[in-house]
């Protein structure tokens, strides 16, 4: 999988923990190794992570190796960026965006 720096990787088994129970909004990235925009959007969300780290985490989800997570929530196309607070799906995007559109389109659940 292609990691993005500063943005820690979830599985199935540890979900729940990580993005369920998290205090902070959490920003998920369903990808995978063969997705090219994927790999375009690396950069955005390391970025991200260490600029919004007091507002927002993000986390990586791999699809290949984590079907329970991914079919839960329904995710078809990659990357989906799925934000939960408290527990709960509140936004979903499709597709790579530019760091400024992401702020943007997150500015109303973080």
């Amino acid at each position: 999988m292609i990691k993005a720096a500063h943005v820690d990787e979830v599985t199935d088994e540890t979900f729940h923990a990580e993005v369920m129970e998290a205090e902070l909004p959490v920003l998920v990235e369903f990808t995978a190794d063969w997705c090219p925009p994927c790999r375009q959007i690396a950069p955005v969300l390391s970025a991200l992570a260490v600029e919004e780290a007091d507002r927002m985490k993000i986390v990586q989800l791999d699809v290949d190796s984590n079907p329970v997570t991914t079919a839960r929530y329904g995710v078809l196309s990659m990357p989906t960026l799925m934000v939960f607070r408290a527990g709960e799906p509140v936004k979903a995007m499709v597709g790579a965006r530019p760091k400024r559109r992401l702020l943007q389109e997150l500015a109303d659940v973080i």
